[in-house]
């Protein structure tokens, strides 16, 4: 499956894996050892993530970890995902899980052979117990600068889920607050040396929601391949029980305008918070693998389709 998706991508590889070094955080300093190991086995990797785990499987079941592509990989639970980045420079983390969640995080890191205090910057999908959970653990452990929207910096800095969110009655449990470091708009670049990655505004599934696109390119190991990653929010319209986003058209403006941005976005590679949102673990057996030789614009007309049946179904009431 591996032959295929690097044949597909490789005209896509030079422009992107030269991108100009940027300067790193203050904070950071030489990279500690070990080092990932030369040869990387990404199918037989994947293949035990599906042997571990199922659709659709709890937050907190470890999981092994694997490689997605080149320079990305999945460090996350069956349940949830985490993906880290990573560069010479130091490495990016998106979202951490539950709480439960950041020895297996930081284990998977370790097992991969990366130093998880070389991690410069924590990312978020959106701001629910399941995703950041473990943000202010891993920040304690890594050093880490945590990366947020403005709609989301007040959650995470309390903990406590917001008062306009569609689950705010849902019965989510506080979070250990974690401070905000770096605040990012719609469209802004974060840049740790040759890593850039692409912050978008995503709103629905919460109000501070955010998706991220990047780069990923093949190791020194590995043929010269660069493929386009998106790690896409959740924008499943999922509430607490009394909540009607009919009643929100605010929000089921949120929801459009955000499933539309998904729609243009291109993409090689998709990864979702939750693994089984996307897809990955019947693309991972699939002819192709994870790559996606038709892109990502699946996955955005599946969440309006998804948001179309719960607004009939709360019209129809």
């Amino acid at each position: 499956m591996f032959v295929k998706a690097f044949a597909a991508a490789f005209s896509l590889c030079l422009a992107a894996c030269t991108a100009v070094p940027l300067s790193e955080p203050e904070s950071a300093g030489p990279l500690a050892e070990p080092s990932p190991p030369a040869v990387v086995k990404g199918h037989e990797m994947q293949m035990a993530f599906l042997g571990a785990c199922e659709r659709w499987d709890e937050w907190a079941k470890p999981a092994p970890p694997f490689q997605l592509m080149g320079n990305s990989w999945y460090v996350g639970t069956c349940g949830i995902s985490s993906v880290l980045i990573t560069g010479e420079d130091g490495h990016i983390l998106i979202d951490s899980g539950v709480p439960e969640a950041a020895p297996l995080v930081l284990a998977n890191i370790a097992a991969l052979g990366f130093d998880a205090k070389d991690i410069r910057y924590i990312l978020m999908s959106h701001e629910h117990f399941d995703h950041v959970g473990a943000h202010a653990a891993l920040k304690e452990a890594t050093g880490a600068q945590i990366v947020a929207s403005q709609k989301a910096k007040p959650v995470l800095e309390t903990g406590v889920i917001a008062a306009d969110d569609p689950q705010a009655d849902a019965g989510h449990p506080d979070m250990t607050p974690v401070k905000v470091d770096l605040v990012v708009e719609d469209g802004e670049v974060l840049s740790l040396g040759q890593l850039q990655v692409t912050a978008h505004a995503t709103p629905g599934h919460s109000p501070g929601a955010l998706s991220w696109t990047w780069w990923s390119c093949s190791l020194p190991s590995e043929p010269p391949v660069c493929n386009r990653f998106a790690y896409i929010d959740s924008l499943s319209a999922v509430s607490a029980d009394d909540y009607r986003f009919t009643d929100h058209p605010e929000m089921v403006r949120a929801f459009r305008t955000s499933i539309d941005k998904v729609r243009l976005l291109q993409c090689d590679y998709l990864v979702t918070p939750h693994p089984s949102a996307g897809s990955m673990l019947d693309l991972m057996s699939g002819e192709y693998g994870l790559f996606l030789h038709k892109g990502c614009g699946f996955y955005g007309e599946r969440l309006s389709q998804r948001l179309d049946e719960r607004l009939a179904k709360e019209t129809a009431k």
